[in-house]
């Protein structure tokens, strides 16, 4: 029976971090979106883990969430940011990302003001609660000026909840740049 553990990133076993890196390398391997690479893992430290473990404490799924600052239509809120989600190839289809996903969202509801991710696979963060965000996408600089990023646009996704409730999704996004994909 698979086992759920969460944890923040400094109170990892140090294997079990290089487990889920390595489970994150193989999901994206030949991803039509791109692989997973160091800056991609650097987003998913800092904040909190989910991992489903096999009876042989392998990880099968690992996500994480990580504190952000988003701005809508100049407000800021802080942000629970989902990073890192895969799941070992072959083990799809099992319910493991979901089971991950959940401690993720409790995670998020627990500590931030909204939750977001950036996906191209939406079906399976929809059917959780997540929406689309409709509005343009946008990255604030380190001088907090806005840039348009309409690369992004459609790609990210929201759970909005408490504070966050009733954010109007058409209206404009924006995150702070940061090394590899801003979203």
């Amino acid at each position: 029976m698979p086992e759920v553990r969460t944890f923040r990133t400094f109170d990892a076993p140090p294997s079990v971090l290089a487990d889920a890196r390595r489970v994150c390398d193989l999901a994206f391997a030949g991803d039509p979106d791109g692989e997973f690479g160091d800056d991609d893992w650097d987003h998913a430290l800092g904040g909190w883990h989910a991992v489903v473990l096999d009876d042989d404490g392998a990880v099968l799924t690992h996500a994480s969430v990580v504190a952000r600052t988003l701005h809508v239509a100049g407000t800021p809120f802080r942000t629970g940011y989902v990073e890192g989600v895969a799941t070992r190839p072959g083990r799809h289809g099992e319910g493991l990302g979901s089971m991950a996903m959940i401690e993720i969202g409790q995670v998020i509801r627990r500590d931030f003001e909204l939750g977001a991710l950036g996906t191209g696979r939406f079906s399976f963060y929809e059917r959780m609660g997540w929406e689309r965000w409709q509005g343009p996408t946008l990255v604030r600089g380190p001088d907090g000026v806005e840039a348009r990023s309409p690369d992004d646009d459609g790609y990210v996704l929201v759970l909005r909840f408490g504070p966050s409730a009733d954010l109007d999704r058409r209206r404009p996004i924006a995150c702070e740049a940061r090394a590899g994909d801003d979203w």
